[in-house]
């Protein structure tokens, strides 16, 4: 917040909850169910401690208060392995990577952390409507500069990643990707990466997370 000036987020790629399917759940709400009966019994896999699908899954797990296991991996390539294996139940993953496996039914994906349903997973529900109003969790990309850098420059590097934003090749091929292009103001980023730090602040300290 010091050392950095917002200036615009670019995209938002909202994380969906999929699983192996040689689970038994068709619904969030019937792993949920599997979970609390067997607590403890159940593992998920994430990129590594600290990064936004091992955040994304323990904020669900503290509103949905489940006890299941998580298991990091370095990098999701090792994670999409274990878990198109069976050796691993599940994933609270990006949906570009996954994106493909989902779409061959390789895995199933149980319910996405955006506001809405996304485009490139229409029929899947979010977290939201799936009993857990308010519920939203994005993994999100954007710009920053030095703090210092010429408010004429900020304001010239917002247009045009404005402009790049309404695209129409642009927004067709981030869309395919499972991405939502923004595009605002500096002042709408920054009040982004508040709360953002807010809200993950308080998942970290209450899940004990630490970086490796």
């Amino acid at each position: 917040m010091k050392d950095f000036l917002p200036v615009s987020m670019v995209a938002t790629v909202p994380n969906v909850i999929a699983v192996n399917p040689e689970v038994p759940a068709r619904t969030l709400a019937e792993f949920v169910n599997l979970a609390k009966a067997k607590p403890g019994k159940l593992n998920y896999g994430t990129a590594g401690n600290g990064s936004a699908g091992h955040l994304a899954m323990e904020y669900f797990k503290m509103e949905a208060k489940l006890d299941i296991v998580h298991i990091p991996y370095k990098g999701t390539g090792p994670m999409l392995t274990d878990l198109l294996g069976g050796r691993t139940e599940a994933t609270f993953n990006g949906v570009p990577p996954i994106a493909g496996q989902i779409k061959s039914g390789k895995l199933r994906p149980l319910a996405v952390g955006s506001a809405r349903r996304i485009a490139t997973l229409p029929d899947v529900p979010t977290i939201a409507e799936s009993g857990y109003p308010g519920f939203e969790t994005s993994q999100w990309y954007g710009i920053l500069v030095p703090a210092g850098t010429p408010s004429a420059i900020v304001e010239r590097l917002q247009r045009e990643i404005a402009a790049a934003t309404r695209d129409a090749p642009a927004m067709q091929r981030v869309t395919e990707d499972g991405g939502v292009l923004i595009g605002n103001t500096p002042s709408e980023f920054a009040a982004l990466i508040a709360s953002e730090q807010k809200k993950w602040g308080a998942v970290i300290k209450a899940a004990n997370v630490k970086p490796d």
